[in-house]
């Protein structure tokens, strides 16, 4: 999907996920391919605050795009 659907799947999971869910998991927008993916996450768990939706811009070389959901870590 591109960024735009991605941003409105995003922002409906949001709307739609209870408060201790969104409490225990992040949920962002990522590039879908696997390498441009990688170098994201990699980056973004180093400091998660230095992020926002439009940051996964910067690292997607095909403007495909997905929303991924991971426990966040104690």
């Amino acid at each position: 999907m591109n960024y735009q659907e991605a941003l409105a799947h995003k922002n409906e999971s949001l709307e739609n996920a209870d408060k201790n869910v969104l409490n225990m998991f992040h949920l962002v927008i990522a590039p879908a391919n696997t390498d441009d993916a990688k170098k994201f996450m990699d980056d973004y768990l180093k400091n998660p605050n230095d992020f926002d939706d439009e940051s996964c811009k910067d690292y997607c070389s095909d403007n495909e795009y997905e929303v991924m959901s991971f426990k966040k870590e104690n």
